[in-house]
């Protein structure tokens, strides 16, 4: 009785002094702790006590004043245990904290309790993934090339504008969600209009128009390979005409041409997919020739034999394509193909250079080497033909990610 009598005159002296003392641990409710841990620690605080260089009475002074107000409340614990509110383990939560707000409306301080911020409610709830099935991209770009020439230029020469429009479009299966199929799909039109430079009948021609579809539809065979269908067309949809003359070259249908081959495809991509390779090979091709028109175009001139519209043919087909994206702003994209009915032979080699000067703007550099034995021989080329385009403009370019 005589430890909790002490314990209570220590407590209300301590309430008394609160306004001009330093807080002491005799204001706060009992609370059961380890009583034998906290023995052993007081012991070996005692055993080690602390070293100062400078003056420690002040420190002494504190540890003993402590040391003193926990032996004290050991006393009153254990003495009367039914005082004891709480243990280590059934502590209550600590009040919440507040906050002062200035209220410059009222030129005063207003206090509020800040809002708890539950798990739950910082949880942010997303909505479902949506899955892609396919894959689009889209490039679109006018490119253009002008000249003016004053009249008394010292060298001569003309005046002339040329335009070249380009719109590509792919849509392919996402093989992230459908790993064992191929199916790629891409249509292409090109469109060129010139200045007729000494073309006394027209003031523009059509130097570029070719229209192409290709279709890939494939099923994985083994690592990098699928058994595949493959699908192209080709053709143009305006008319073109020889310079200073009303004799047509060419038109829509006229001429046109579908390949349809059975085979396997190669399909190859680096880890970053800056190298793209896609080979197909076709040892069954069915290869159909068009030239609706026969009456103004002749037919001879398209593979076709003189009076029919059509020429059909069995033969095998290769079509090999490369992207390399060199670097950031340098794309080279590649494509061969190559059809033989094995009495005559056919192919076009194609490859665009781009260079990105700015996210629209960009150069281009475009060849198309072509061979058709089926063609008339030429004097100088041969069965050989080629074109060249170097071009400069704006271009677009759209894409869906994965």
């Amino acid at each position: 009785m005589n430890h909790l009598r002490t314990y209570l005159a220590a407590t209300v002296a301590a309430l008394a002094l609160g306004a001009h003392a330093q807080p002491s641990n005799l204001q706060l409710p009992l609370i059961y702790q380890n009583q034998t841990a906290s023995a052993g620690q007081t012991a070996a605080q005692a055993e080690q006590p602390y070293i100062l260089d400078a003056g420690d009475q002040w420190l002494q002074q504190a540890q003993q004043q402590s040391a003193r107000q926990s032996q004290l409340r050991r006393r009153a614990t254990i003495a009367h245990p039914e005082l004891v509110a709480y243990n280590d383990n059934s502590l209550p939560e600590p009040p919440g904290e507040i906050a002062l707000a200035p209220d410059p409306a009222k030129s005063m301080l207003t206090i509020h309790v800040p809002q708890d911020v539950t798990v739950a409610d910082s949880v942010i709830s997303l909505p479902p993934e949506k899955v892609r099935n396919w894959l689009h991209t889209f490039n679109g770009s006018l490119h253009f090339t002008q000249a003016y020439i004053s009249r008394n230029w010292y060298q001569g020469g003309q005046n002339n504008l040329n335009i070249l429009a380009d719109l590509k479009w792919e849509f392919n299966l996402n093989q992230n969600v459908h790993p064992n199929w191929l199916f790629n799909n891409m249509m292409q039109y090109k469109l060129g209009v010139a200045t007729a430079q000494g073309d006394s009948l027209r003031k523009y021609i059509i130097n570029e128009d070719n229209f192409l579809f290709t279709s890939q539809l494939g099923y994985k065979a083994m690592k990098h390979w699928y058994y595949s269908a493959m699908l192209q067309f080709k053709t143009q949809f305006f008319q073109s005409y020889k310079s200073n003359s009303r004799d047509l070259t060419a038109a829509f249908l006229s001429p046109g041409e579908l390949n349809i081959g059975l085979g396997m495809t190669y399909e190859y991509k680096n880890p970053d997919q800056s190298k793209v390779l896609t080979i197909a090979i076709a040892p069954l091709s069915y290869n159909l020739k068009i030239c609706r028109d026969i009456v103004k175009l002749n037919p001879v001139n398209f593979g076709i034999d003189p009076g029919h519209h059509t020429k059909s043919s069995f033969g095998s087909n290769i079509e090999a394509k490369f992207n390399w994206k060199i670097t950031p702003n340098i794309i080279w994209q590649s494509r061969l193909y190559a059809f033989t009915n094995y009495h005559y032979v056919q192919g076009d080699w194609e490859n665009t250079f781009d260079f990105s000067i700015t996210r629209h703007l960009n150069t281009k550099i475009y060849t198309h080497l072509r061979f058709d034995k089926s063609h008339p021989r030429d004097r100088d080329w041969r069965h050989w033909q080629f074109k060249e385009i170097l071009s400069f403009g704006i271009v677009y370019r759209f894409a869906t990610s994965e």
